[in-house]
């Protein structure tokens, strides 16, 4: 009985310091960063790790030539970016599905 009290005041200690990252929020953010807006994909130093998958993203994503001023709607740029991303195949802060239409949170 006292291993067990131990363990689950041990427990509730710790989750709290482990951090929540994949989850995007409610607002399209994730680690502070506004999900959507002008992107440059880099080979190093990014700001996100991004996985494309085919399916159970976190977040859809519609690549746009002007206007990104909506969740999950992303303009590709090579200067002056809003954030920037690398592709990853795993370890990923961020996993996303590349969509023609209805871009945002799942």
């Amino acid at each position: 009985m006292k291993t067990i009290f131990s363990m689950t005041a041990l427990l509730l200690f710790l989750v709290p310091f482990f951090p929540l990252y994949g989850q995007v929020a409610a607002n399209c953010s994730l680690n502070g960063i506004k999900l959507q807006g002008k992107v440059q994909i880099v080979q190093s130093f990014p700001d996100l790790k991004v996985q494309r998958v085919q399916a159970f993203p976190d977040l859809k994503v519609q690549w746009v030539k002007s206007f990104p001023d909506a969740c999950g709607k992303w303009e590709e740029v090579n200067a002056f970016p809003d954030f920037k991303i690398q592709y990853v195949n795993s370890f990923p802060d961020l996993k996303i599905q590349t969509v023609t239409s209805f871009p945002g949170i799942p």
